[in-house]
This record gives C-alpha cells, sequence and structure tokens, in this order.
C-alpha cells in the first residue's frame, strides 16, 4: 500500500441531502478515523439535509454519538453553512489542494451531482465519475443496460410518478397482472435512485400496492417493481480498481437477513443479521458470480471501487445491482471482503485514495488555448 506520507490533505464528504444521510455519517466518520490512524491529514465537511457545507472541528471524532447528533452542525463546533458553490470553491483554494473522499450514498452524493461540481474545478476525488456514477445510481437505467448485454436480472417494471398521479386505476391493473404472473404473487417496489433499502416495500398482495407506491415516490419520481424470489440468497462482490483488465475481485460474501428481505432495520441494526465473508457455493457458480461483477463494472465504465450484489436461487444468479458508494459501516460488507487480499479497513480506505490520485493523474488534460480549436 502507499504510505500516508504520500496523501494529500484529504477532505471526507458526509451526511447529504438524501434519505441516506444517516448512513453517510457512520461511513463518513468511520473512513475519516481510518486515514488519521495511518497518519492522513484528514477533515470533515458534513452536509446537511438542507444542502449546506459544514466544516467539523479538525479534532472531531464522532465516538459514540449516533447519527442524529449531527442534525444540529453548530452544537459540534462546526463552522458554515456554505452553498455547495461556495463550499466546493473553498475546497479548491486549499494548498496543498485536498482530494475529496465522497462518503455520500444516494442522490446528490452517488448519483453524478457532486462529482460534476468536483471536476468543474479540477478537484480529485474517489470512486467513478459523472456517468458510471448515474448510471450505476439509476436502477431502471442499470437494469435496461445489464439486460441489454446479456447479464441475468429479475423481471420488473417501471413506474412513473406523473402517471400514477394522472391514471392510477392503469397503474395498478398493470402490476396486478404483472403479480399474477410471478411465482409468489409478491413484488419488490422501491424507489429507483435510492439505496440502504430505503423506500421499499415487500408487497404480498394487491392491497399493499398503493401504500408501496406512495412511499417509493417520497424520494423518486421512477418506482420499481420487481419479481420477488422467495429465498433467495443475497451474496456481494467488492471489486477495486481504475484499469477494467486489472481488477481486483473478492468474495462473494454472504448476508442472511434478519426480516423477511434485507431491509434498512436488517441491514443497520449490530446484531439483527449475519453476513460472512466467504458464502459457501460451489466453485462454477462463484467463477460466474465474479465474471458477472466484472462485466457489470466495465459495462457501466466504474473506477476505483464499488459492490455488486447478486440474489442467487436454486442454482439460478441474478444480478441486484450495483453500488459506486457502497457502505464503509462497521457492519458493511464492502469493506470488509477485500480481507482475502490482506486488506484490513484502513489499507481499503487508502487503496480507494490511491486510485483517485492515479485517475487524477491519468485524466489532467491542458486547457485550451484558442490555436486548439477548429478554426
Amino acid at each position: 500500500m502507499t504510505g500516508a506520507s504520500d496523501h494529500p490533505p484529504i477532505v471526507v464528504l458526509l451526511g447529504g441531502p438524501s434519505a441516506e444521510h444517516d448512513v453517510s455519517i457512520v461511513s463518513g466518520t468511520a473512513i475519516a478515523d481510518a486515514l488519521r490512524e495511518r497518519g492522513d491529514d484528514v477533515r470533515e465537511v458534513l452536509i446537511d439535509l438542507a444542502g449546506g457545507w459544514w466544516w467539523l472541528p479538525a479534532d472531531h471524532r464522532r465516538g459514540e454519538r449516533p447519527a442524529a447528533a449531527y442534525d444540529e452542525p453548530s452544537a459540534l463546533g462546526a463552522e458554515g453553512p456554505l452553498p455547495a458553490g461556495e463550499a466546493i470553491d473553498r475546497i479548491a483554494a486549499d494548498r496543498p489542494q485536498p482530494l475529496v473522499f465522497i462518503a455520500l450514498h444516494g442522490p446528490f452524493g452517488e448519483d453524478g451531482t457532486v462529482q460534476a461540481m468536483l471536476e468543474t474545478v479540477g478537484l480529485a476525488y474517489t470512486g467513478s465519475g459523472v456517468t458510471a456514477s448515474a448510471l450505476g445510481m439509476d436502477k431502471a437505467v442499470f437494469k435496461r443496460l445489464a439486460r441489454g448485454i446479456g447479464l441475468p436480472v429479475v423481471d420488473w417494471l417501471e413506474i412513473r410518478a406523473a402517471r400514477w398521479q394522472s391514471d392510477p386505476g392503469a397503474v395498478l391493473a398493470e402490476l396486478e397482472a404483472f403479480e399474477r404472473g410471478t411465482e409468489t404473487g409478491r413484488l419488490m417496489v422501491k424507489p429507483a435512485s435510492l439505496g440502504s433499502s430505503v423506500g421499499i416495500t415487500l408487497v404480498h398482495d394487491p392491497s399493499e400496492l398503493t401504500a408501496a407506491l406512495d412511499l417509493a415516490f417520497r424520494h423518486d419520481d421512477v418506482a420499481l417493481a420487481e419479481v420477488y424470489l422467495a429465498g433467495a440468497r443475497d451474496l456481494e462482490v467488492s471489486v477495486i480498481g481504475n484499469d477494467h483488465a486489472r481488477l481486483e475481485l473478492y468474495g462473494p460474501g454472504e448476508i442472511l437477513a434478519g426480516h423477511e428481505f434485507y431491509d434498512y432495520a436488517a441491514k443497520y441494526t449490530p446484531g439483527l443479521s449475519e453476513t460472512t465473508v466467504r458464502a459457501e457455493i460451489p466453485a462454477a457458480m462463484r467463477a460466474t458470480i465474479l465474471k458477472i461483477s466484472r462485466d457489470a463494472y466495465r459495462a457501466i465504465g466504474a473506477e476505483g471501487f464499488a459492490r455488486v450484489d447478486f440474489l442467487v436461487r436454486d442454482g439460478d444468479v441474478f444480478l441486484s445491482e450495483i453500488n459506486t458508494i457502497p457502505g464503509f459501516t462497521p457492519i458493511s460488507l464492502f469493506p470488509t471482503l477485500p480481507a482475502d487480499g490482506n486488506y484490513r479497513f484502513g489499507d481499503v480506505c487508502a487503496r480507494v485514495v490511491d486510485l483517485a490520485l492515479e485517475r487524477h493523474a491519468a485524466r489532467a488534460r491542458r486547457r485550451l488555448t484558442p490555436a486548439d480549436l477548429p478554426r
């Protein structure tokens, strides 16, 4: 691993104006602590739910504070808030110029928005670029892309909020017909562009569809209704790397959900679910899962790192989704799976930083002059 002395100052972005705000605080503070332990110069910048940017004190540590303690940043001694544009200009003006570690989950942080803002001022940042971030965040677009290149995904329907509002009867009729054609008569209804299982409902019968759609549309303008695979296993793969010819893949690990499906509580309540870094599956299935992970990563043009999720049942493998900024919480599988490559949590964080610096250096471009234009 590259030593911490080789890193520029690091600004960790956490929080964000998304329903995954609290998870991001846990991920971001864990990343900041791990990098500090390696000797890096780290500052944490909290983005509140209204989009204001706050500089937490240089000596800030979350410790045992709950995520709710960050609802009032000023009470933590934070400086701010600044609007996004001014905040990014402030970061870009620092000397030496820092690298931005994006520990934001969900819309704004994971969908290419903040990546585009950082691109405009030439800041180095972790993870995928604008296009890959947008493709990975939008589950509907990603599923269409995956199916288009022959990767296995479960069947689904897409519902737009405008149509739900204008013709709910027709939408319900379509979903009920879709539901009747499934094996179990159950559907997973979810927002198209959100993670951490926020806004997801397992619909057991048609009477639950209206509430499920209303919940999904609280978070997004597009909802997905996916076939529910009863008894399916939840497997995850960690992917690390910029060069698509030399990716590091770890796993799959497995999640044993403590609820009927892997919902928000099952994901983030310590002790409720169980995980293992080595799923007990045949070698041929493992090879298939790693190949699909590589194909999905390459398909969206991901860089840096990602987690690829799968559903497995009766020997059949289905690609579920790709997460270009997976969780770095104490119970997250993404930073745990690379233990097979002798990575500890802090090593994974440092490797992500190294890859961001590598990509930034490779993408450096000189400014155009009038002489460069095709006049």
